[in-house]
């Protein structure tokens, strides 16, 4: 087990992003009654960039669209999706083709839920998957030392998913990423349900393969368990980021986070001010048309519902408020 005090972060970020997410909005087509086609809006105006060697968590209430964001950067939306801005990957256009080249190799998906793994196919043979294969003694010897280094014994190889405790699933979602040598990692929502034991080996994962050099974008509903290991927290609502924090903000009352609902989020923990704020996040097919936490803001005044904020950079953070300087 790693405790919380060796969960450690080793930065080495370089200049450029390894992902850079730009003005991103996700729409989804729906028919209603009477066949009237209606278009119901998931994201918004989102950017975000991720760098080598940096943990970055995307932080939001579950069921915000959160997992929607990761889904995009694969490229694995649905039919029925329409996504609009752009994304860049290693300084070039990340198109839907170079997705799908990138998709399970250099960009791998650790998702939450262990029905990922084939039901019908053994461990070792699905770790390997497609990896190219240099020959398959190399492959199978490369396996089994990142299994050794994750604690799976040898007696997993063999084994079907339904053989496997939700432990070692993670453990082996965790191992498909290395085995594909990936540069960004996306983890989605990876540690609901788990003791505190569970949940800091799952993070220490995360951490790990961040000081190794990848980037790894965390999505998640914990800020608690986001604060362990990242290195920056992009705060999501209402489909967009409000704000990214150096992990060094999140202190004291949060007098040094930017925008109000980080502040909110950060007083509402146990070991802090215990205090929840009043109102809930828009729903996806309300029609805004100023900042999206208006309604819930302390700071707002009258320009405030009038055009969505930008996001601005302040003391070393993004923050989309117009209010903060």
């Amino acid at each position: 087990m790693t405790s919380n005090a060796e969960i450690t972060v080793e930065r080495t970020k370089g200049d450029e992003a390894l992902l850079k997410v730009k003005d991103i909005s996700l729409s989804f087509s729906q028919y209603t009654s009477g066949l009237r086609k209606t278009e119901i809006k998931v994201i918004s105006n989102l950017s975000m960039e991720a760098y080598s060697g940096e943990v970055l968590a995307v932080v939001g209430s579950s069921g915000s669209g959160k997992s929607l964001l990761a889904h995009a950067i694969l490229g694995i939306l649905p039919s029925n999706a329409k996504l609009s801005g752009k994304m860049e990957y290693k300084g070039q256009e990340l198109t839907q083709e170079r997705k799908e080249k990138l998709r399970g190799n250099e960009i791998a998906l650790i998702p939450q839920s262990v029905n990922y793994l084939d039901p019908l196919m053994r461990i070792s043979d699905q770790v390997i998957g497609n990896v190219e294969k240099k020959s398959e003694k190399l492959m199978k010897e490369l396996q089994r030392d990142i299994f050794h280094k994750y604690d799976l014994k040898s007696d997993v190889d063999r084994m079907f998913p339904h053989e496997l405790s939700g432990g070692m699933a993670r453990r082996v979602l965790v191992s498909t990423a290395l085995m594909n040598s990936s540069k960004l990692v996306i983890a989605d929502e990876p540690t609901p349900g788990l003791d505190e034991k569970n949940l800091n080996e799952t993070l220490s994962y995360f951490r790990d393969m961040a000081n190794k050099g990848c980037a790894v974008i965390l999505i998640t509903h914990d800020i608690e368990a986001a604060l362990k290991i990242s290195d920056k927290i992009a705060i999501f609502y209402a489909g967009t980021i409000l704000e990214e924090a150096n992990i060094e903000d999140f202190k004291n009352d949060g007098e040094n986070l930017r925008h109000p609902y980080t502040r909110a989020l950060w007083n509402a923990l146990p070991q802090n001010k215990f205090q929840a704020i009043k109102g809930h996040q828009p729903m996806q097919d309300e029609v805004i048309d100023g900042c999206f936490f208006y309604e819930r803001c302390s700071i707002r005044d009258e320009h405030c519902s009038k055009g969505t904020p930008q996001l601005k950079m302040i003391n070393e953070g993004l923050v989309r408020c117009n209010n903060v300087s």
